[in-house]
């Protein structure tokens, strides 16, 4: 094959590949500092007294301490004025410690105690007995209502809400190194990306191919490989997450690869879709009607405008080429796109009703999908972050359906 699809092997790929994490920077203990100032702020502005935030990402975010969530109690309780602490069972708490970038006490329970007790008993130390308490928006069910019952039964006069306008609030503007971050990641899957069309094949099948770009993205520096893989080929490119079987690579076939890493937390999520062989002039002609309908949407990506008028260019560029109306196939049946960060979708989303302003540092994907089931699919998915000029992509739309990297 021409122009770097097909025609080389696994082997002789890998060995081509280097790591390309060596000079990154981290996200530095100042900075994490700065994040949890800031959510103070928008707390006072917002009229919260405390924040829960759970084990995951936020947790990550706010405080550099990495710690899954899961059935037990862990977290950081941070007052709108005052200082944050951790809360965790007694049998952790030497092994948060060392995960902690940024320390602070830990208010530890054993097994048959109640954390939520203990929480609310650290609130009334430091004088809330009465407000608003934000909790994680990504926290469990059980812990939401273990910690309203238990306010409610110790007699306070606390509210609940969502701590999405904090924790959005910070998240969704990203700072230079944040943008760096994300960067590499994307240059690192874009290398993968370039690999894995040089190996393709006649008879290969989709799960080879999710195996190699698993090993590729460790060549390039992700130290735990693919953080997900889809590999689609024929008619399966037409569902946007795959279907339950693996397939085998014929010639003619539309190619559809979506995945991504992640470097220090931070993702990294494109999509390429091409042809296997010669592209015939109806899979040309939606190829490039999917090209010009991300443009659509980068195009309307301006300072001041609405999260959802991206989605809205996209869309509207596809209806008039006759696709749709709205989120009827043959057309695009998943919102545009996505905010991109240490979650790979997080707020906002270039979708009708968000009607958040884009701002300076805003991270998200575009992929303004075409699907035609029982024929083929093609996604085109590059991300770009807003500058104090307008949007810039992190990694250049695909240049053709026949020469789909520029080379």
């Amino acid at each position: 094959m021409n122009n770097g699809i097909g025609g080389s092997t696994a082997e002789i790929e890998l060995k081509k590949l280097v790591n390309m994490t060596a000079d990154i920077a981290p996200i530095t203990i100042n900075e994490y500092q700065q994040r949890i100032e800031r959510a103070q702020q928008l707390m006072q502005q917002h009229n919260i007294a405390a924040l829960y935030i759970n084990a995951g990402t936020n947790l990550s975010y706010f405080t550099g301490t990495r710690w899954g969530s899961s059935e037990r109690m862990v977290g950081a309780i941070l007052p709108a004025t005052g200082s944050l602490a951790y809360i965790a069972p007694w049998f952790e708490q030497s092994t948060l410690t060392e995960f902690m970038v940024i320390d602070a006490p830990v208010l530890s329970w054993q097994e048959h105690e109640c954390p939520y007790q203990l929480t609310i008993k650290h609130l009334t130390s430091l004088n809330i007995t009465q407000g608003t308490i934000a909790l994680d928006e990504s926290c469990s069910f059980f812990l939401a209502d273990g910690l309203i019952k238990q306010a409610k039964t110790s007699g306070l006069d606390l509210a609940f809400t969502t701590s999405k306008p904090i924790t959005a609030g910070c998240r969704a503007i990203k700072s230079s190194t944040e943008i760096a971050l994300l960067q590499r990641a994307k240059d690192m899957t874009m290398e993968v990306h370039k690999a894995a069309a040089r190996i393709l094949a006649p008879g290969m099948m989709t799960t080879d191919m999710v195996s190699f770009i698993n090993q590729a993205h460790i060549a390039v520096g992700a130290s735990a490989g693919s953080y997900f893989c889809i590999v689609l080929f024929g008619e399966a490119t037409a569902y946007p997450h795959g279907v339950k079987e693996p397939q085998s690579l014929k010639m003619n076939d539309m190619v559809l690869i979506d995945t991504g890493c992640q470097l220090l937390g931070y993702n990294s999520d494109i999509t390429r879709t091409y042809v296997f062989g010669q592209a015939s002039e109806r899979q040309t002609q939606v190829w490039n009607d999917e090209k010009n309908a991300q443009a659509a949407g980068f195009n309307a990506a301006q300072l001041g405008s609405q999260c959802q008028n991206v989605d809205f260019a996209a869309r509207s560029y596809l209806e008039q080429q006759g696709y749709g109306p709205g989120y009827q196939v043959p057309g695009l049946p998943h919102r545009t796109g996505h905010g991109i960060g240490l979650d790979i979708h997080e707020w906002p989303y270039l979708v009708k009703g968000d009607t958040t302003i884009l701002e300076p540092g805003m991270c998200f994907s575009n992929e303004p999908m075409i699907c035609i089931y029982g024929e083929f699919g093609v996604r085109h998915e590059d991300h770009f972050y807003m500058t104090a000029t307008g949007p810039k992509w992190f990694t250049q739309p695909a240049t053709s359906i026949d020469n789909p990297f520029g080379y």
